[in-house]
């Protein structure tokens, strides 16, 4: 019997009732966003109703938006930075954790501390600086500087789990791998990477995540509309369009598809990532 069941009724119905209400929170807002988006447009300034009274089936506000935008080149921009910010992000922050949990690195205590201190900073407090250091080093207004922007909040937050796996994760598979002939780097593909799978989805993810809905380093770092992200281009049209909302929910809800469908898929290796890094140093 588990801690549930031993509630009196009362207390479980307390309970499910406070976990249906956290769950009609969270999803009500990403439900409106979507309905929204399908309503006819004359329907969006009339009195809201919970349930529309028409679903727009021809997409028009879809259609006005990738009309009126150049949605799909932001699109293409967004996949690019977020994809190189992952792969640089899972890269580096395997190598770093890795080092200071196997090698006696003097220090490694304060380097990992130090890394999460500096993700606490506000992004808008980090892009000013990067803005003038990316503008004398010739990458002003290039999706490069927006990733190495992106770098610098997903890179401690990757460290960290990665630190808490292998701690927690036996040298010895590793010397009897090296025993049986795999090198260091052997042992390493073969014995860690398999056993940090959920890890390794779980920095994804969140490196995904973090760079994909990413506005104000997007915004601050570039300036043409040729490099603009997913979020800037977005918030664009609520100024150049004169606030067209059945449009906006459009472009919200095709930001958030890919989420949805990496959430959907990844979730069991997500929350097994997040169980098995959150560990006590």
């Amino acid at each position: 019997m588990n801690a549930v069941e031993k509630l009196p009724f009362w207390g479980r119905a307390g309970l499910w009732l406070g976990i249906g209400l956290m769950c009609l929170w969270s999803l009500f807002p990403i439900y409106w966003m979507v309905v929204s988006s399908l309503r006819p447009p004359r329907d969006l300034f009339a009195s809201p109703t919970l349930i529309p009274a028409r679903i727009d089936w021809k997409f028009e506000n879809y259609v006005t938006l990738l009309e009126l935008t150049d949605y799909v080149q932001q699109f293409r921009n967004s996949l690019l930075v977020a994809s190189v910010v992952v792969v640089v992000t899972l890269v580096l922050s395997l190598v770093i954790a890795y080092t200071v949990t196997r090698y006696r690195v003097p220090g490694k205590s304060a380097i990992v501390g130090g890394m999460l201190y500096a993700y606490m900073f506000p992004p808008m407090l980090l892009a000013i600086p990067m803005l003038s250091l990316f503008a004398r080093m010739g990458l002003a207004d290039n999706l490069l500087a927006v990733v190495l922007a992106h770098c610098t909040l997903t890179l401690p937050l990757g460290v960290w789990l990665f630190w808490g796996f292998f701690k927690n994760m036996p040298f010895d598979l590793e010397e009897a791998a090296m025993v049986d002939g795999c090198t260091r780097l052997g042992a390493f593909v073969r014995i860690v990477l398999p056993l940090s799978l959920p890890g390794i989805v779980t920095v994804a993810i969140f490196s995904f995540l973090l760079s994909w809905t990413d506005y104000v380093f997007s915004f601050v770092l570039v300036s043409s509309d040729s490099n603009m992200t997913l979020p800037v281009g977005l918030a664009a049209i609520l100024g150049t369009f004169d606030a067209r909302w059945g449009e906006v929910m459009a472009g919200a809800t095709l930001i958030a598809a890919p989420l949805f469908a990496m959430f959907v898929f990844l979730s069991r290796y997500f929350i097994q990532g997040l169980a098995a890094g959150a560990v006590k140093g």
